[in-house]
């Protein structure tokens, strides 16, 4: 990956990330990050305004053609910039073709694991197009637990499961000493977990866009949506704790530092989650700048 990708492009659509691939071994540096932009530049589609949501999914699977070489590489129309209005994304979208060349730099078995962890993305990105994609559509909320969790593992926690893997294929024991297997089960938690906290944090702005990520009978019912809002707060601190466990068991202070960065974020956003009142959650919430790297010293004098 280039340094233009790395520190405009990617840079650009993710402050904690970024933080995380600069602490990450450079083995698992580059595909890492090629993976990551990938991964946000399907979720930049997905949430593109532009097209009804056929159009959308069609350009979805289009992309994910074009990145396990089975269609010609070819820039973004123009018209998918008129619905971003934000230029770091439509930077992303712009980079489309070099991080596709970046991609074909890399070994057949980082790209393997890259094809497979998008894929599962993807499908979880279609498949919320067609809950909640369709123009003018009421309110609509998730009907069970598990379609929450299946979302959850879909988009994130695959990405746990990646990262291990990766780990794993890069850096062999001097990724972890410990069970492949379970580390696997933690890394999926935890990025369940972190996907939780995605979800309760911006709550509020996604049930201004129609959709409720949350099993409730009636999303437009305030204090039923507290009460189950609460609930899964508890399920995600239960799941981010998985990322303290995962990343005890990694070998080097980078590879801890990286990997349980996300944990600490996560932690501080949840302590910000415990409201009494969804109101609370307006706007939404974040954290600063000089909070995040207090958040690493922090972390770094626990190690």
């Amino acid at each position: 990956m280039s340094r233009q990708l790395e520190t405009e492009v990617l840079k650009g659509v993710s402050r904690s990330f970024y933080l995380s691939l600069r602490l990450l071994p450079r083995p698992m540096r580059h595909a890492a990050g090629i993976a990551y932009l990938l991964a946000r530049t399907s979720d930049t589609v997905a949430d593109s305004v532009v097209g009804t949501a056929e159009e959308r999914i069609e350009s979805l699977l289009d992309y994910l053609k074009q990145v396990r070489g089975e269609a010609p590489r070819q820039a973004f129309p123009e018209n998918m910039y008129q619905g971003i209005n934000d230029k770091r994304e439509a930077n992303l979208l712009r980079s489309h073709l070099e991080i596709l060349q970046a991609l074909r730099g890399l070994g057949s078995e980082e790209i393997k694991l890259i094809d497979e962890v998008l894929e599962t993305i993807i499908g979880g990105q279609i498949l919320d197009i067609e809950r909640f994609g369709k123009a003018g559509s009421e309110l609509a909320a998730l009907k069970h637990p598990d379609e929450l969790d299946d979302y959850a593992w879909r988009v994130a926690g695959c990405v746990g499961l990646f990262w291990t893997r990766l780990g794993f294929l890069k850096m062999g024991i001097k990724f972890s000493h410990h069970s492949q297997a379970e580390l696997e089960q933690w890394a999926v938690e935890y990025g369940k977990g972190l996907q939780l906290v995605n979800i309760l944090r911006d709550f509020q702005a996604d049930r201004g866009m129609g959709r409720c990520y949350l099993p409730v009978a009636n999303p437009k019912d305030d204090a039923a949506c507290l009460r189950e809002f609460l609930k899964w707060r508890k399920v995600a601190l239960d799941k981010v704790a998985y990322g303290r466990a995962y990343a005890g068991k990694l070998c080097g202070l980078r590879l801890r530092l990286a990997s349980g960065l996300p944990a600490a974020i996560a932690e501080e956003t949840l302590k910000s989650l415990d409201v009494g009142d969804l109101s609370a959650l307006e706007p939404r919430i974040k954290i600063s700048r000089s909070r995040l790297y207090s958040l690493i010293l922090r972390e770094f004098l626990k190690i």
